[in-house]
């Protein structure tokens, strides 16, 4: 088992970098760090999606650093959570996924949280909520519930919200907390991360904790990757990165963020020191500084991160070529295809340039698809496929090339 690290400065780090508040107060976290006691840290992962993103990431970092110092970490893989739906900022009623879903979702969640923690023997656990969320029976729901009240669920914004418009709240989504809140019981911890969208769940489990065990659990919550308009950077809002995202597209859509992110994303998306982080920081606050520069230097990093510096080396020669040269790559993509005619849209959705016949639509129509070097915004357009390939471009830097099998 590792040993426990208690330098002053690492904890010092751990509990200033990317943290927005800590529960019940740092001093005391600190004390307990420095102690040399062995902390179970946990952040739960719910499987809303096929792929963790970015805002995920933020947490994964803060556990791996726990974990450098020593600390047993659990990955904690959402399954039955996953299936009620957090309603946390949510202003309508989430659709319930099935058992099946929230698993398929999950199913490289491991692989993709490996480019932050170690696995393995003495590494990280990987646990599933479903292992005791399905075994608390009614009579256990009845006794866990008795330690909240109704006021505290409706004291939430998105609640207060609904009932200001006459939206529904569902009695499941007054639930959703009680079940996080669980978790931390039924394993034991003690320390809870997630983003500081996450407070109100995480306290319930740490006020759970207490009642049901008279034991004392931490909180960490981590700042929000957010827009300059403070809105969060996230699945719901169509701008986040996901994690199985391929290297040039990764790198390019974390180009495509408004300067302004670029201070908290170089805090929370990176391994760069707090040092270089503020040097660069400082460089941005300068008339003559080019955001590019230093929003280049975020892109490549996360890409390294999550794919090796061979391949962000590769997606940073790509955007180069593509975006800032205009130039088309050397390499691109044959997809090849049995048929001869097809109509523009459905050949977006079948090269997966587009995921959905409505989503091809609109690219089309804004003017986003070029065939062939040349915009085209006609929706009923039909493409001939010849031997030699019909080249298609979304955007700057996406490109397939058609080829009749």
């Amino acid at each position: 088992m590792a040993k426990i690290i208690t330098d002053k400065n690492r904890i010092n780090e751990i509990l200033t970098r990317g943290v927005e508040s800590i529960y019940p107060n740092r001093e005391f976290l600190e004390k307990v760090l420095s102690s040399g006691k062995r902390l179970r840290i946990y952040c739960g992962f719910d499987p809303s999606a096929p792929s963790l993103h970015i805002g995920n990431a933020i947490q994964m970092n803060k556990l791996a650093q726990f974990q450098a110092l020593g600390h047993e970490i659990i990955f904690l893989v959402g399954d039955f959570t996953g299936m009620i739906g957090d309603p946390t900022d949510k202003t309508a009623t989430r659709k319930k996924l099935t058992r099946k879903e929230v698993l398929v979702n999950a199913k490289n969640y491991k692989k993709q949280a490996s480019a932050y923690l170690k696995f393995g023997l003495n590494g990280a656990k990987v646990m599933y909520n479903s292992k005791w969320q399905d075994k608390v029976s009614f009579k256990d729901l009845i006794e866990l519930s008795s330690h909240f009240t109704v006021q505290q669920m409706l004291v939430r914004d998105m609640f207060q919200e609904r009932l200001k418009a006459e939206k529904p709240i569902h009695l499941h989504e007054f639930l959703y907390p009680l079940a996080q809140a669980y978790d931390s019981v039924a394993m034991d911890v003690d320390m809870e991360i997630g983003g500081n969208d996450q407070t109100f769940n995480m306290l319930a489990g740490r006020d759970l904790m207490k009642a049901v065990k008279g034991k004392e659990k931490f909180v960490l919550t981590t700042k929000l990757l957010v827009d300059p308009t403070g809105k969060k950077m996230g699945k719901s809002e169509g701008n986040i990165v996901n994690l199985d995202a391929d290297p040039n597209d990764m790198y390019g859509r974390i180009m495509s963020w408004p300067d302004g992110v670029l201070p908290v994303a170089l805090e929370l998306c990176t391994d760069f020191s707090m040092e270089e982080i503020r040097k660069m920081q400082n460089e941005l606050s300068k008339p003559e500084t080019n955001p590019r520069d230093h929003k280049m230097k975020l892109a490549f990093e996360v890409t390294r991160i999550n794919h090796g510096e061979k391949e962000a080396l590769r997606a940073q020669e790509h955007f180069i070529k593509t975006v800032q040269k205009k130039e088309i790559p050397e390499q691109i993509t044959n997809y090849k295809l049995q048929i001869t005619n097809i109509k523009l849209v459905d050949l977006l959705v079948e090269t997966k340039l587009a995921g959905s016949k409505g989503e091809a639509r609109r690219l089309i129509e804004q003017g986003g698809i070029k065939v062939n070097n040349e915009v085209v915004q006609d929706m009923n357009k039909e493409i001939e496929i010849t031997k030699e390939g019909v080249l298609l471009q979304r955007g700057k830097r996406q490109f397939i090339k058609a080829v009749k099998a």
